[in-house]
């Protein structure tokens, strides 16, 4: 830890583990689609499941362990190493995951700085990093880290802070550095900083933003500290974003909550100002929407590692010759109604039900369709389209 910036985020740790979900016997509650191999892969690649069934993953910046936990119950047959460079937070991350699985030789956890990636052996399918280049003093440094360590055909799912959504959180975190220059004493930087927000006005913008945004959260004084005690903060918008990603070498993967970024959302009631609006180059779409949307407060995308091969949906030879299989990430299975792998609710017809059914079972698209005329093309991409099914494609 040899910069300043490095060993302050430590102690921040240290001192605040985080996030401080608690620790449970037991497997963590729900899902995530995003730290799901197969998941992450089906949507980089239009629904295409990947052949490497036993993937490497990292967890870089793995905090106390909840991104950790979740890559182990969701990847069963992966390899996963996990980094951090806070002692403090490795201890509670070990005994997470040694409470939720019963055992820790399927994660091997390493105090390491994301700088330091080199003194970890071997590459990865999959890396995750989760809220941590933005607290690094060089950012670009610690991305061409993680893009050494990332296979051919790997992916790197990030999260990183929006400028214009965290607008308020920046104000307060100045506030706080004026009136506490010295942050040694983090416990009485929270008290100082839960004093400001009790004194301000009813009315006030910072106090209104803090209670109907951030307010459940900071309840905890970790989340507090992460939040307005950060020792380093940088902060994106769209163009800053991409000029990042392209200094990377990696193919942009698309944000990971998609519907986020759709124009429909904010401009449908005008469909000439919508069409107007989509005519634009993708960046300046983004941009646009950031601006049109100030609650947009971070990132989360991926990247690839080219080659990374594409479902060609439109070519009926292909999906004819595809194996379907349920996707992994779907709850309330087997029903005609179930969740998602975003969590939203599903109402599958009779026929779509039926190919559900049939998925699987080690059966191509056509011997489906051969079985049960009902079953369309239209059926297949539609299923696809709402992402209850991937495809293995034959190589």
């Amino acid at each position: 830890m040899s910069d300043a910036v490095t060993r302050s985020v430590a102690a921040l740790y240290d001192a605040f583990p985080f996030p401080p979900d608690p620790v449970l016997d037991e497997a963590p509650p729900g899902y995530n689609w995003r730290w799901s191999w197969a998941g992450a892969y089906g949507f980089c690649t239009g629904g295409q499941i990947s052949t490497i069934k036993n993937p490497r993953i990292l967890d870089a910046g793995c905090g106390s362990g909840v991104s950790t936990e979740y890559l182990a119950h969701q990847n069963p047959d992966a390899e996963i190493v996990a980094i951090d460079i806070s002692q403090g937070t490795l201890k509670v991350a070990q005994e997470r995951i040694l409470r939720s699985l019963g055992k820790t030789d399927r994660v091997q956890f390493h105090q390491c700085s994301i700088y330091d990636l080199e003194t970890i052996p071997g590459s990865f399918d999959l890396i995750n990093c989760v809220g941590v280049l933005h607290h690094l003093a060089e950012p670009d440094r610690g991305l061409q880290s993680l893009v050494k360590k990332l296979k051919p055909g790997g992916l790197l799912h990030l999260f990183l802070y929006a400028e214009i959504g965290r607008w308020e959180i920046s104000l307060m975190q100045e506030a706080l550095q004026i009136l506490q220059p010295d942050r040694a004493n983090i416990a009485d930087g929270i008290k100082l900083g839960r004093s400001i927000f009790a004194a301000l006005p009813e009315n006030n913008r910072l106090v209104q933003r803090e209670k109907t945004r951030w307010s459940l959260e900071n309840t905890k004084d970790e989340c507090f500290a992460d939040m307005y005690l950060h020792p380093h903060e940088i902060r994106f918008n769209i163009y800053s974003l991409f000029e990042f990603i392209n200094r990377s070498g990696l193919e942009f993967g698309g944000f990971s909550n998609p519907k986020v970024w759709r124009l429909e959302r904010l401009l449908g009631n005008d469909p000439a100002l919508l069409a107007q609006a989509q005519n634009l180059p993708k960046v300046s779409q983004y941009r646009l929407l950031e601006l049109l949307d100030t609650d947009i407060a971070h990132y989360e995308f991926f990247l690839y590692a080219p080659p990374l091969p594409q479902l060609k949906t439109d070519r009926d030879d292909v999906l004819l010759s595809a194996k379907p299989l349920r996707h992994p990430c779907i709850m309330g299975w087997k029903s005609s109604s179930l969740f998602n792998p975003d969590f939203e609710v599903c109402q599958l017809s009779n026929v779509e039900l039926l190919l559900m059914e049939q998925a699987n079972q080690d059966s191509t698209i056509a011997s489906i369709m051969a079985n049960y005329p009902d079953i369309t093309l239209d059926i297949v991409r539609s299923l696809l389209e709402k992402r209850l099914i991937l495809m293995a494609v034959n190589q």
